[in-house]
């Protein structure tokens, strides 16, 4: 037998992802022309032209068992195929590669391969396919817009251009319950500070009334939002996972900063643009910034999109893109916004520092856990260290992120409140609370505990950790 140590583990990995119409080729010897994007691009056309006609049959055949609800993925020895319409007629299409074991042979004979089928969740990797569609919606609309504005060579053009940067981005091997729930982590604040937060935003809009929509964060973390949820969900997970990730700078620990800030008068001013020019007094600079589609009254609306950091803070104002935004206006937004920022980052940051100080020193817990509120989108973990694009650092063992995704299928098969509680490997222990659309995962770790015990130790981490979320028993 081979030993243990000499075995190759592969985790999942995507083989391909297309977009595709069935309406665009319906003849026969058309078939090319259903296929909007199809990567990898180098793949053969006649293999291309066969992937998707039997992606068109399975969601056809199983039209025919439930015609409102086609399938949504096929499970296969080697790989996992997933479907998702977001618009009628178009399909996306991802499909995963199994994880998998290589087992060294004796003797010389090739290696022996055993696919493990059951460890990759459909929730999870649909979730992922969903999140593809909205982030390219977030930048250049529905593809309905693309085909009234320029009809297919258009919408084939833009397909391209984004889905060829983004599926870069896409890093399979992380991807979890987080990515299900896809929600924002708050910032804790007491009320002073978030009235002056509050007070920051209306006198900006006020000064500014271009600024249609204001959000602001700290510490990658979310405060406030004049968004709708969902658009703010999408342009949350773009700003967390791709744009702060790119600017990233040290830690400014409240005003004893090592940079040496721009002085404006009286006050210290560290803002800048992460979006549009890089530096103001730069003849040269260009005043473009990213355009980024958000739900209105009638359908959708296209707005700039300016993200202003200071610090740690950063502020997101949205501006109706039929403006044209000139040198003036970003000086002005310059002026006006980077001393209050700054001033209000520092603020955050001592009174953040005196309320860990007042909590005293942070021992490690025996549990860690994940929350997530269906009804403001909240999340709170305590199981990832770090949540990127590039870098998804669990601190628990995968098998048990994959108990807590099995869990989620159960909640989300029933409406009921429940609670589920898993013994795990050695000394673990998973409990999983639902209840009012809030879940609440907690992945425990003690010798010799029962189920007694290990639902004290819940209710005592309900307390400190939830003591103002009502949980039924």
């Amino acid at each position: 037998m081979a030993s243990g140590a000499q075995e190759k583990q592969y985790t999942p990995s995507l083989l391909s992802f297309f977009i595709y119409n069935p309406t665009f080729g319906p003849r026969e010897g058309e078939e090319e022309k259903k296929i909007l994007f199809y990567h990898p691009s180098e793949v053969e056309k006649n293999e291309k032209i066969r992937n998707v006609g039997l992606c068109e049959a399975i969601v056809q055949f199983t039209r025919t068992f439930c015609p409102t609800k086609p399938a949504k993925s096929l499970h296969t020895q080697k790989n996992r195929q997933f479907f998702f319409e977001p618009e009628e007629h178009f399909w996306i299409v991802m499909v995963v590669r199994n994880p998998m074991i290589e087992k060294p042979n004796k003797d010389g004979k090739p290696p022996a391969i055993e696919y493990q089928e059951e460890e990759i969740l459909d929730t999870v990797y649909g979730a992922v396919v969903r999140q593809c569609y909205s982030m390219y919606k977030l930048f250049n609309g529905t593809f309905g817009r693309a085909m009234e504005a320029g009809g297919v060579e258009l919408l084939i053009q833009k397909l391209e251009k984004f889905f060829y940067r983004y599926l870069q981005t896409l890093h399979l091997q992380s991807c979890d319950l987080l990515d299900v729930f896809g929600g924002i982590s708050f910032f804790p604040l007491d009320k002073m500070t978030y009235l002056k937060i509050q007070s920051f935003v209306n006198r900006v809009e006020e000064s500014l009334s271009l600024i249609k929509y204001t959000a602001f964060l700290y510490n990658d973390q979310l405060i406030w939002s004049g968004l709708e949820q969902d658009d703010m969900r999408i342009l949350y997970k773009y700003l967390t996972t791709s744009l702060f990730p790119r600017h990233s700078e040290p830690e400014l620990a409240g005003r004893d900063s090592p940079l040496r800030p721009e002085v404006t008068g009286n006050l210290l001013h560290y803002g800048r643009f992460l979006t549009g020019p890089t530096n103001l007094k730069d003849p040269e600079a260009k005043f473009r910034f990213p355009k980024i589609f958000v739900s209105a009254e009638e359908g959708y609306e296209e707005l700039h999109l300016i993200v202003y950091k200071a610090m740690s803070a950063a502020a997101c104002f949205m501006i109706s893109a039929t403006v044209e935004l000139t040198r003036e206006f970003c000086e002005q937004l310059d002026s006006l916004v980077g001393p209050q920022l700054t001033l209000l980052a520092s603020d955050i940051c001592e009174q953040f520092t005196i309320n860990r100080r007042i909590s005293g020193p942070e021992k490690e817990p025996q549990f860690k856990f994940i929350y997530f509120n269906h009804m403001n989108l909240a999340e709170k973990s305590t199981i990832h260290m770090r949540k990127t694009a590039s870098v998804c650092l669990t601190s628990v063992h995968p098998d048990l992120m994959k108990i807590l995704g099995d869990i989620n299928c159960d909640f989300a098969r029933f409406d009921e409140d429940e609670e589920i509680i898993v013994k795990a490997m050695t000394d673990y222990w998973v409990v999983g609370k639902k209840s009012d659309q809030r879940e609440l995962y907690v992945i425990l770790n003690q010798k010799n505990a029962n189920l007694i015990l290990v639902n004290e130790e819940v209710k005592r981490l309900c307390a400190t950790q939830f003591n103002n979320i009502f949980f039924l028993d």
